[in-house]
């Protein structure tokens, strides 16, 4: 499967619309992988483990790079027949924007992993949103936080070779329309 043409990234800082652009883009009928970072805070919350940010940040940047790097590899496996546009909410290079924000260390095979697997050319990066953001359970960034997060992703999604492309603060549609139309996809 030609991951590389048919995986697409929506990344930025938290709170800046990607669940909402994700949620539209699978009522249109496209495939979308939640982020990995959410579903690991709730399971850690549940069973109290200390893989939390809050806690201990470098157990949980391991565990969203394993996490991330095996939904990566089970969509491969789930798209290899049908060959068909896949919208992930955040990319492997999130966490590895993650580990260089915090100055952390993770494993070197599993950082080497990580860096092979790769998305179409085209990322898709939501800005800083202020009149939007808002925090919840799981995101207790604060809003310079949640900018600093913003270009510390596009810098290594650069760095990696990527085209990041700013989706504009606009309503859910136009962003979905824009997205579409970035990569040559007739909207729904």
């Amino acid at each position: 499967m030609d991951q590389e043409n048919y995986f697409i990234v929506l990344t930025g800082g938290p709170g800046v619309g990607k669940t909402t652009l994700l949620n539209k883009l699978k009522k249109e009928g496209y495939r979308t992988v939640p982020e990995e970072a959410r579903r690991i805070i709730q399971e850690q919350v549940a069973k109290n483990g200390n893989g939390l940010p809050w806690k201990n940040k470098q157990h949980y940047a391991s565990l969203m790079l394993a996490a991330s790097n095996a939904r990566y590899l089970l969509e491969i496996k789930e798209n290899t027949q049908r060959q068909q546009y896949v919208f992930f909410d955040r990319g492997i290079p999130d966490t590895l924007a993650y580990i260089d924000m915090e100055k952390l260390t993770v494993a070197a095979p599993l950082l080497e992993e990580a860096k092979r697997y790769r998305y179409h050319k085209k990322i898709f990066i939501l800005p800083p949103w202020q009149e939007i953001y808002e925090t919840d359970h799981e995101r207790k960034q604060t809003w310079e936080e949640a900018e600093a997060t913003f270009y510390q992703m596009k810098s290594v999604y650069e760095r990696l070779g990527y085209m990041v492309i700013e989706v504009p603060k606009t309503s859910v549609e136009l962003r979905y329309q824009f997205i579409c139309e970035s990569l040559g996809l007739a909207t729904h």
